[in-house]
């Protein structure tokens, strides 16, 4: 079935920029329906920071103006990661955002972007291109497609599993806490993990559908992944031009779904911001549109964004280092690891994916940090694509964490 922009209704239109940061007073995102709402809102608020205020903070209470060393941010930021934990326990915490970037998919295998040597951007000579983030810009891509689709062979979805940081958020999802997750990643591992697809915001897209990157006609997303496999390249039946995986390129439009965050940031009560550079507009931005007394939990391997500043914002933690280690003495401190782990032997005993046989080696010695098959640091928005559906199996997954959400959130 032809599809094109015409034949869709209009929607906002938000592309990869840039420029600055986007934030939002305060006062306009307390605002809530109805006569008591923002009275109702400014008391929670109140008796969040209550809280806070009598627990060990990350980064205000330790660190002064001058440049604080590593041991100092590391120090004062395990208090945090205790601090949140506690939040969690006590209830105060039922509405999670989690904002997740290439660093959630290293632990499969799969290489970020920007970390020197090992990153994407660092690993592409072989390419021939002018300039490293040229193998992700459409206007680069409609003139010589060639440079993407060899990439592509080693990005596709299918050779990597999910690792206990996917199953971590999918947790939140079984607790009854995740609101939604908002990923730069392309891997498709959040889906193989069971992450419903109401929860999960793929802002620069995925493998899973292709289209034709000028007319958006759509294209069976299987023959576009054999003829890239091929070394050939897919052409649009309506119009003749190229055709492309729907993964979000700069230049690009960000997906209609994206905009699901106008309702979620202002709602959330916990934002975990995890594995990311923060460096691609409009998604950095995201961070900043919670509520100022909320709090904010980075998880990275450093400081990025709003948590470079110090000291930090009262309600803002981090934890920085290995993420997965990280993650897991979270999920320590929560009660949850034991759960975790036996939700990763349940979902291995499932039927998997057909692995690719793809030349990995590409991969594996391509990157580190921004998000390549975990994620593309872009922005576009097909013209109303739906992603693919999860498997059969973790559809079942997904309904029996649905029915078992609000029991287990009362025993958090």
């Amino acid at each position: 079935m032809n599809r094109s922009r015409s034949s869709q209704p209009p929607v906002p239109r938000v592309t990869r920029s840039a420029g600055g940061r986007l934030t939002e007073p305060a006062e306009r995102l307390d605002s809530g329906p109805g006569p008591y709402g923002k009275q109702r809102r400014k008391q929670t608020d109140s008796a969040l920071a209550q809280d806070l205020s009598q627990m060990s903070m990350s980064g205000q209470d330790t660190l002064n103006n001058s440049s604080p060393s590593a041991s100092a941010v590391k120090s004062s930021s395990r208090g945090g990661l205790a601090s949140v934990a506690r939040l969690v326990k006590l209830g105060r915490c039922k509405n999670v955002v989690v904002v997740a970037g290439a660093g959630v998919s290293t632990a499969s295998g799969i290489p970020d972007f920007r970390t020197p040597g090992t990153g994407l951007y660092s690993n592409l000579e072989k390419y021939n291109i002018p300039y490293p983030e040229a193998i992700f810009n459409i206007d680069y891509f409609s003139n010589d497609p060639q440079p993407f689709f060899s990439l592509a062979k080693a990005l596709y979805p299918g050779s990597h599993r999910p690792n206990y940081i996917h199953y971590f958020i999918r947790m939140l999802h079984h607790k009854g806490l995740l609101l939604r997750v908002y990923t730069q990643n392309i891997d498709g591992l959040e889906k193989l993990c069971g992450i419903p697809d109401d929860k999960l915001v793929e802002a620069h897209g995925s493998f899973a559908t292709a289209a034709c990157h000028l007319c958006y006609t759509a294209y069976p997303a299987e023959e576009a992944k054999q003829a890239i496999m091929n070394d050939e390249v897919p052409i649009c039946t309506f119009c003749a031009a190229t055709v492309k995986p729907d993964v979000v390129f700069f230049g690009e439009d960000l997906p209609q779904k994206y905009f699901l965050n106008t309702q979620d940031f202002p709602k959330a009560d916990l934002l975990i911001i995890m594995g990311t550079s923060l460096q691609i507009e409009p998604f950095a931005s995201l961070v900043n549109t919670v509520r100022s007394t909320v709090p904010r939990l980075l998880l990275n391997r450093n400081a990025v964004g709003p948590f470079e500043k110090v000291p930090l914002r009262r309600a803002d933690h981090m934890e920085l280092g290995d993420l997965e280690e990280t993650v897991r003495r979270f999920a320590e401190m929560l009660g949850w690891n034991d759960d975790i782990e036996e939700l990763m032997r349940s979902q291995e005993t499932l039927s998997l994916p057909t692995l690719i046989s793809s030349p990995l080696s590409v991969v594996q010695t391509s990157c580190q940090s921004r998000g390549a098959p975990a994620g593309t640091e872009t922005s576009r928005s097909r013209a109303g694509g739906q992603r693919g559906a999860s498997s059969g199996s973790e559809e079942t997954d997904s309904e029996t964490d649905s029915k078992s959400s609000a029991s287990s959130s009362q025993s958090t």
